[in-house]
């Protein structure tokens, strides 16, 4: 069946999966801020700022018109920074508000607000009202957006606490080369999404250190033991921890030079500053700031998380990264079960 979907944000996933959708026979509207990336995506279907060397479908329309994009769109897919949920959020409830329409909403976001610690959906829930939305739903998982664009085979995860609306999702996205599962774990699938750019840090990190493969599985595995703490500290099912939004969504992040969390480490680890790696980067290295809502969230709960603390250090205190590995080295033995 064909539906209308709205994509909100045409950064690297956010065009990838529009384009996807274009390909799985929907209608697809794409919209961004920047008129400049509209007219090339419309005219030469190319969008290099973020997906170099790849060819966009003719079919898909992008727009910097927020209303032309959603009118009539049965779903609406957000892709944009944590730090724009809010922004973007607002500015959407308005327009479905004038359009008075109600859409299923996904998205595809993985980070923590800053100083409030909201998941993205809580943020979505907020800013939303409840008559324009007919629920919420997160896709997360291991995806690459270079991976997904050659047509790697890719397993993803749609959660909702309503298992009917993740399986339209599900459906929706689908193909013979992109997998979606279902789980009604909300907040295990949100917090294993944000918390593992965390430990990618770490992991290019050592790679850039010089570290090899018994460093980076030790951070890897210690990584997911208090990603599973703190979520299960807010009520996540443990199990969401070693699916696709868990260890699944770690595991590329932290062993793909296409994770920008992954290279920013690297260049840490290499002896750049943060400031120079983040003015680099050219798009948001989400770790960087989910680093600091964590810390705090942690500190807050009291939950254990010491890989995190250390980069936290390294991040927003100067501790030379060589110190900070030390110091987890050194720490009291304890059982692996803690």
């Amino acid at each position: 069946m064909t539906e209308k979907v709205a994509v909100l944000g045409a950064g690297s996933w956010g065009s990838v999966l529009a384009n996807l959708l274009v390909e799985n026979g929907h209608t697809v509207e794409l919209w961004s801020r920047d008129q400049e990336q509209v007219d090339r995506l419309n005219q030469e279907h190319v969008n290099p700022a973020y997906m170099k060397n790849f060819t966009y479908s003719s079919k898909l329309h992008v727009t910097t018109d927020m209303k032309a994009t959603l009118k009539g769109a049965d779903v609406i897919l957000i892709v944009i920074p944590t730090k724009g949920i809010r922004q973007v959020a607002r500015k959407l409830n308005a327009v479905l508000a004038e359009l008075d329409q109600q859409s299923l909403i996904v998205h595809a976001t993985k980070g923590l607000e800053q100083n409030t610690y909201k998941r993205p959906s809580e943020m979505l829930k907020e800013e939303i009202d409840p008559k324009y939305r007919r629920d919420i739903v997160v896709l997360s998982g291991p995806s690459h957006a270079e991976s997904v664009a050659i047509k790697d085979m890719t397993a993803v995860t749609a959660a909702c606490a309503n298992l009917a609306d993740a399986e339209k999702v599900q459906k929706l996205f689908s193909n013979s080369y992109f997998r979606v599962y279902t789980n009604d774990d909300v907040i295990g699938a949100e917090f294993g999404a944000a918390l593992k750019n965390i430990i990618a840090i770490g992991a290019g990190a050592l790679q850039g250190l010089g570290y090899h493969d018994n460093a980076r599985a030790a951070l890897i595995t210690r990584g997911l033991a208090e990603i599973r703490r703190l979520g299960v500290a807010f009520g996540a099912n443990p199990m969401t921890f070693i699916g696709l939004s868990g260890v699944g969504d770690l595991v590329v992040t932290a062993t793909s030079k296409n994770s920008r969390n992954w290279r920013a480490g690297y260049q840490l680890g290499q002896g750049q500053q943060l400031d120079d790696v983040i003015n680099n980067m050219g798009m948001v290295i989400e770790g960087v700031y989910t680093t600091k809502a964590a810390y705090e969230l942690s500190k807050k709960r009291q939950v254990p998380m010491p890989i995190t603390d250390a980069l936290y250090r390294v991040l927003y205190e100067g501790e030379d990264i060589k110190t900070a590995i030390s110091q987890l080295m050194s720490r009291d033995l304890t059982s692996e079960m803690e």
